[in-house]
């Protein structure tokens, strides 16, 4: 979590404040909401201010000066911690205006500063697709080229921070479920944004936790058509068209893209060198058993015999995959090895290895190996 923490930091020192969308015309004092506007303008003690624009909006919700006042009113909750008023201040902002990017901005740190994911995953989007919006409008007749600037350039840091934002909450929530749909949220937001490739595990993990997982293999699919490419969604993406025994040539590319991206990949910033080589060799070992696997079902000896070897050293001490690897290394070196002593010499001493596991392969490794020998192999 140390890299969130830096970003944290780093986002919000980009975003600067508000431009100002909500101006305030001139005030006739001569009005009962002219010596209103007046007194929360000179008013110095914050609550007390906020106090007096809570009364403008009861009485003079109609007016011109409507929108600057509950703009003040939620930056002035926002800056008090009052989350809720925050809020309802913003939803009452864009009902006047569905376009107030720096309404919706407000409440989504309103929503992370009640910690509430939902509402993160509510207002993130909004806040995003409004300041995309404003960073794109043209500059207004009445604005200076600087203040545009501003206001486009504020626009834009705000939509990165909503980002973070969604990556921040989908690691920050023990619900699953909502982490799935926050980063499926981000991935349709952005899919090459710089926070997203550090939520994939997560989703992965949460996944499995929610026991979602062909929702995650779409969403990996998803990934892969934009080159997003993760080794934690590629071995479940792998390992489930394994299981359906449907596609094998899934699990052969999807197999074959976990491994070439483990093998070119360098430990993640935030991971011991250590684990993650322990990790990666874990996954390249699964990586290369899948294809093995899957190349024995389709007969194809050379591909099963490459696919295994290179998983043998890999998944040594997992007797659930050792004990097929090299019952189908014994099979496919005794089916291409007739006539070749070295090699039928081979083939029966995996097909002892596998038979001296316990398993749903030892049984009929151990008969093979009786009949090899029956046939001369030594």
């Amino acid at each position: 979590m140390k890299p969130f923490a830096l970003a944290l930091v780093v986002a919000l020192a980009a975003v600067p404040a508000a431009a100002q969308r909500h101006k305030l015309a001139e005030i006739n004092t001569e009005t009962e909401e002219g010596k209103m506007l007046q007194a929360i303008g000179t008013e110095e003690d914050a609550a007390r201010k906020l106090q007096l624009m809570e009364t403008f909006v009861a009485k003079g919700g109609q007016h011109a000066a409507a929108g600057w006042v509950l703009s003040q009113m939620q930056a002035g909750y926002l800056k008090a911690g009052d989350f809720d008023k925050t809020l309802s201040a913003g939803e009452k902002l864009l009902a006047m205006d569905a376009a107030d990017n720096e309404a919706a901005f407000a409440n989504l740190r309103a929503a992370e500063g009640k910690k509430d994911a939902a509402l993160i995953l509510k207002w993130a989007p909004t806040a995003s697709t409004l300041a995309r919006k404003a960073a794109a409008a043209p500059k207004g007749a009445d604005e200076s080229d600087e203040d545009h600037k501003y206001a486009t350039d504020a626009a834009s840091k705000a939509d990165i921070y909503t980002e973070y934002a969604l990556s921040s909450a989908a690691f920050a929530t023990p619900d699953a479920a909502l982490s799935m749909k926050i980063i499926e949220a981000l991935a349709a937001q952005n899919p090459k944004s710089p926070y997203l490739d550090a939520t994939l595990p997560k989703y992965a993990f949460a996944a499995r936790q929610a026991n979602a997982i062909p929702a995650a293999v779409a969403f990996g699919e998803k990934a892969l058509a934009n080159n997003v490419v993760n080794e934690d969604l590629l071995l479940i993406m792998a390992d489930y068209h394994m299981n359906q025994q449907k596609d094998p040539e899934k699990v052969i590319s999807y197999s074959n893209k976990l491994a070439a991206h483990l093998s070119a990949k360098a430990a993640p910033q935030g991971i011991a060198p250590a684990d993650w080589d322990k990790k990666k060799n874990t996954m390249l070992g699964l990586a290369y058993w899948m294809q093995g696997t899957t190349y024995a079902a389709q007969s194809k000896a050379a591909e099963t015999d490459k696919a295994m070897r290179a998983a043998l050293p890999l998944i040594q001490g997992n007797d659930a995959l050792m004990g097929p690897a090299l019952f189908y290394l014994g099979l496919m070196n005794y089916q291409t090895g007739k006539g070749k002593p070295q090699q039928m010499s081979e083939a029966l001493k995996f097909m002892q290895q596998s038979a001296a596991i316990k398993g749903p392969f030892q049984a009929k490794a151990a008969s093979n190996a009786t009949a090899m020998k029956q046939q001369g192999v030594k």
